[in-house]
């Protein structure tokens, strides 16, 4: 049961209630402000549950019933959300020292605060850092979940939402064990390093990556080449402004290399050896 905090003066309906712990959470700067913020959403939740139930009870309209619903799952949405922040300060204040870790260490002092010096149980600590980690990996779950709840006429419940942080993150744990068996598979497959003679044979082969470039860039100057109009069609459709740029020379040159090349590629087919030899 979360703990009753005082109700301020101002509005103390339900709705009320939510927006006290929404404003309180978006103002929090520590993490005090940050756990009453929790409590605040905790007790909205607790009187929501609680108007559900009594509506049922008196077979109230089925409106009424949904609006609880809402507001309960509106609650744990807030409630969520401080969690997360939680979950973060409490890792970040552990990282910087200010906090003991998981059993006191040896090299810690004595006076090092613990979680049951800020009033929280490792279950508390343990169920903020589940909904943070199943939120990171699989952002807007927990509205789903509320949503999917209020969607076939159910009542949203913390234990449906851990359940399903828990369930994916489970499925986040399958995945990275599989990733893990599928990099072990192909460690204990992959072939044995190359020997010199191996790799000389393969270059032989299939050419340096600078051999392979030259081939590569050939095909991409016809490609080009290709995509462009007829000769006529394309002296036609240079603009004027653009004419002063157009430099016959390069292009000369470009062609015969061309031509110096496949007559000297032709000739290397054709008798199998080196045209340049």
């Amino acid at each position: 049961m979360t703990a009753l905090l005082p109700i301020p003066q101002g509005d103390p309906s339900l709705p009320g209630l939510i927006d006290r712990a929404a404003t309180m959470l978006s103002n929090a700067k520590t993490s005090a402000e940050v756990l009453e913020a929790r409590e605040a959403a905790g007790l909205a939740y607790d009187v929501a549950k609680r108007a559900a139930r009594l509506s049922r009870a008196k077979s109230a309209h089925d409106d009424l019933i949904a609006a609880a619903h809402r507001a309960q799952a509106d609650a744990l949405e807030i409630e969520a959300a401080a969690k997360r922040r939680l979950a973060d300060e409490y890792d970040a204040a552990q990282a910087r020292g200010d906090v003991a870790g998981h059993g006191r260490s040896k090299v810690e002092p004595a006076n090092v605060t613990t979680a049951a010096d800020l009033g929280l149980r490792r279950d508390q600590i343990h169920d903020a850092r589940l909904i943070r980690d199943a939120e990171q990996a699989d952002p807007g779950i927990v509205r789903r979940t509320l949503d999917e709840k209020l969607e076939r006429g159910e009542e949203p419940t913390r234990s449906a939402v851990r359940r399903a942080a828990e369930d994916r993150l489970q499925r986040s744990l399958d995945r990275l064990q599989r990733i893990q068996e599928s990099v072990r598979q192909l460690e204990e497959n992959r072939p044995p390093p190359l020997t010199p003679e191996m790799r000389a044979r393969q270059i032989a082969v299939f050419g340096t990556p600078e051999d392979r470039a030259i081939h590569e860039r050939l095909v991409e100057i016809v490609e080009r080449i290709d995509e462009q109009p007829s000769p006529a069609e394309a002296v036609r459709r240079i603009p004027p402004a653009s004419r002063h740029a157009v430099e016959i020379a390069p292009m000369r040159r470009a062609a015969a290399w061309l031509t110096d090349f496949t007559t000297l590629y032709e000739q290397e087919v054709q008798n199998g050896t080196y045209a340049t030899e």
